[in-house]
């Protein structure tokens, strides 16, 4: 069990990632490539396409590397997701090569110190790493950027529609009930006991924040579980995953039958209103139904017409909600009558 401890000041700090982050998102699916792991039904038919692709002249030689660091449980160093990654891949994987010597030869120490006897067996250029060896380093970081193109890369619209949606039920969600109602509603191995947060967890654990806040980052490829760094100095944050089971742009709007709202719509603008189940900017929206920016404009400006969508500028982005009228012809509900 993790018990993430928080104060006033963090309850106030709580941040969600405003993008997939590329490394946590490679390293998780090593993890579900390399091993021998039970994926949900729905990574199942990503695994098998990735499988193939390593298989056929892919990156063999850098998913076997990578998966000697991600072990299927247990810890995996940290030096691994840096923060920077936020900001991309380039810069993610900079952040690696700039891990000082100390904390890398630590965190590899450790690794291999946690691994069970029977699997005790430390390669060569893992034990070079942690000398300090730089062309070891150039290695890693390139079988990180070989699979992360390879078998990352062609599930990403997936995943960035998944992590959009995610993020605005999470933006409703504090709208609704609060940092308090955030925090309970992270699934179903997470439990929310103010100031407490309990998370189902292979080790047992604190994390105590100490008006540091926390930052939590929706992953596609996080099995089940959510994920923190092993080192309680570092900057905390929270990987969990995605519902997988969401509404998605291909998917059938609830309570309505998809073949009458797109006769009555035309296909695209009634993929627009169901996509808009969860508020959604411009650019959010045009992912999840994989169009351009534009053409999701013109769809939205469409349905507000007919006041089935209400648009309104927060910052410099458009923010796009379905009207109660937008919401009840979704859902195939009828408006309350007025009184």
């Amino acid at each position: 069990m993790l018990r993430v401890h928080f104060t006033a000041e963090d309850l106030a700090r709580i941040t969600v990632a405003t993008r997939l982050d590329p490394l946590w998102e490679t390293m998780l699916g090593v993890q579900q490539l390399a091993h021998s792991v039970q994926v949900m039904p729905a990574m199942q038919q990503w695994r098998r396409r990735a499988r193939s692709v390593v298989e056929q002249g892919g990156p063999l030689g850098s998913v076997r590397m990578l998966s000697a660091l991600l072990p299927a449980r247990g810890y995996f160093p940290d030096f691994l997701t840096p923060t920077a990654a936020e900001d991309g891949l380039d810069a993610g994987l900079e952040a690696i090569r700039g891990t000082p010597p100390r904390r890398l030869r630590d965190e590899l120490v450790q690794l291999t110190g946690s691994a069970p006897a029977q699997h005790r067996s430390v390669p060569v250029w893992m034990r070079n790493l942690a000398g300090g060896d730089r062309d070891g380093m150039a290695n890693l970081t390139g079988a990180i950027r070989a699979v992360h193109g390879s078998v990352i890369v062609p599930e990403w619209t997936e995943a960035e529609a998944r992590v959009e949606g995610d993020r605005a039920r999470r933006a409703r969600t504090v709208r609704d009930a609060g940092v308090h109602g955030l925090l309970g509603s992270l699934g179903p191995f997470v439990r929310w006991q103010p100031p407490v947060l309990h998370v189902d967890y292979p080790v047992d654990r604190d994390l105590r924040l100490g008006g540091r806040g926390l930052r939590l980052i929706p992953s596609y490829f996080c099995r089940r579980t959510p994920i923190a760094l092993a080192d309680p100095a570092l900057r905390p944050v929270l990987v969990y995953p995605v519902d997988h089971s969401t509404v998605g742009p291909s998917a059938d709007p609830p309570g309505t039958s998809p073949q009458a709202l797109s006769a009555l719509l035309g296909r695209t603008r009634a993929r627009t209103l169901a996509a808009l189940h969860d508020t959604a900017a411009t650019g959010e929206l045009a992912r999840r139904l994989q169009i351009s920016p534009a053409s999701a404009s013109q769809h939205v400006h469409v349905l507000a017409a007919a006041n089935l969508v209400r648009s309104q500028r927060v910052g410099n982005q458009v923010l796009h909600t379905l009207t109660p009228l937008g919401a009840a012809l979704l859902c195939g509900t009828r408006m309350p009558t007025e009184s």
